[in-house]
């Protein structure tokens, strides 16, 4: 049995009439860019997740970008984040003229490791004339940007008491995470895209909120920021025609917002969906005796009672000889995908960086041994016994 690794059309399925009278209902209007849909999709956001301000922008991309360039980080300046997850992440630092300064991550998470950022700070960084960090090329450390990899908040309250310490902003990279709860030790359950003094969504299509096309969003606590940030998606214009700052294109379209404003009322059934899927994948690695082979995801806050502890926008495993499994299960019909092959510090763009391999270990082993596997919310626990039961054999 074919089991792909994902099928939108099933969840299609289940907005589709409310998806058709909103897009009627546009098409009517004739009003395409911006304008009330947009303003309605932001005020679900902020309801949704708790954070202060939502800005609807064209990509995840352009959210993230839009960001950097309404907090004035540009030449001179450096941003540290992990290499191992979507280029986009240091690919809008880069395009800033910032400096990504990377940071390995934690084995079990692959989300990046508090102590080795805690270590970059103290040992690879030296402070500058305000106190702030600063890297061996000279560049003042402006901002820390965790990322939520897969749909697992990263230590927040680690990596926020550095943030603190050293006086520098954390930048949420959400673009995977929207939903997804922190357990915080102060008390408060907080959500991926409020915790930080920033962060974006990517809604993608595949994504676990996803349009259809590229959307995206930044939020931000404070309004100030967030006024920027609404200049920045226009071309820097407040007034019509009237350019306070050179910023980009990077508008959300009103067609994307209908369909994201259709879809959101149904995320958290769909993330429970995706966790009962991972829960039935344990248990059937287990009744196949396959866990001294298969190293499954971890949830390192399933037992804080936040009901989004996990969002599984992935379910990647580790596997012995990835390519070759990859290579066999894709042969007998099952879905599977490598992210990411080859970490940030080792791709060509970013050579002038000078790192090299062995840098960030756990990231390069990441890059060497992981695979996603089906989790989207309409699986059928049919097609995950089937997925184990061919792992199985080929593991055997």
């Amino acid at each position: 049995m074919a089991v792909p690794l994902l099928d939108l059309r099933l969840q299609y399925a289940q907005v589709k009439d409310d998806v058709q009278r909103r897009m009627s209902a546009l098409c009517d209007s004739q009003q395409f860019i911006l304008g009330a849909p947009v303003e309605e999709l932001e005020s679900a956001v902020r309801d949704y997740t708790g954070c202060g301000h939502a800005i609807g922008a064209s990509s995840g991309t352009d959210a993230l970008l839009a960001l950097f360039m309404a907090m004035g980080i540009g030449r001179g300046d450096a941003v540290i984040t992990t290499p191992y997850t979507f280029f986009a992440t240091a690919g809008c630092i880069h395009r800033t003229g910032a400096e990504p300064v990377f940071v390995d991550i934690d084995a079990a998470t692959y989300n990046l490791d508090p102590a080795k950022l805690e270590d970059c700070l103290r040992k690879k960084c030296h402070s500058g004339p305000d106190g702030r960090p600063v890297t061996a090329a000279g560049n003042r450390v402006r901002a820390i940007m965790p990322v939520h990899l897969f749909g697992c908040v990263c230590d927040m309250d680690r990596i926020g008491v550095l943030a603190r310490e050293f006086d520098l902003p954390v930048v949420e990279d959400a673009a995977q995470a929207i939903g997804a709860d922190y357990p915080s030790k102060a008390g408060r359950t907080m959500r991926a895209g409020a915790i930080g003094e920033a962060s974006y969504f990517s809604f993608f299509p595949s994504k676990n909120l996803g349009a259809f096309g590229d959307a995206g969003m930044a939020t931000c606590r404070d309004a100030v920021l967030a006024a920027q940030i609404k200049l920045m998606r226009n071309h820097g214009m407040g007034a019509q025609y009237h350019h306070e700052k050179v910023g980009g294109n990077f508008r959300l379209d009103a067609l994307q917002a209908v369909v994201l404003s259709a879809k959101l009322p149904h995320l958290d059934a769909w993330h429970a969906a995706r966790r009962r899927n991972a829960a039935l994948y344990r248990e059937e690695f287990e009744k196949l005796g396959l866990l001294d082979r298969v190293t499954l995801p971890v949830e390192p806050y399933a037992m804080a009672g936040v009901p989004n502890h996990h969002i599984y926008h992935q379910y990647v495993v580790r596997v012995p000889d990835r390519d070759r499994v990859r290579e066999k299960l894709t042969a007998a019909g099952i879905g599977c995908a490598v992210y990411y092959p080859v970490p940030l510090h080792l791709q060509e763009c970013f050579a002038s960086l000078g790192y090299r391999e062995g840098d960030f270990p756990e990231s390069e082993k990441a890059a060497r041994e992981s695979l996603a596997l089906p989790i989207y919310p309409e699986l059928t626990n049919e097609q995950i016994r089937e997925v184990t039961a061919v792992l199985g054999l080929i593991l055997a």
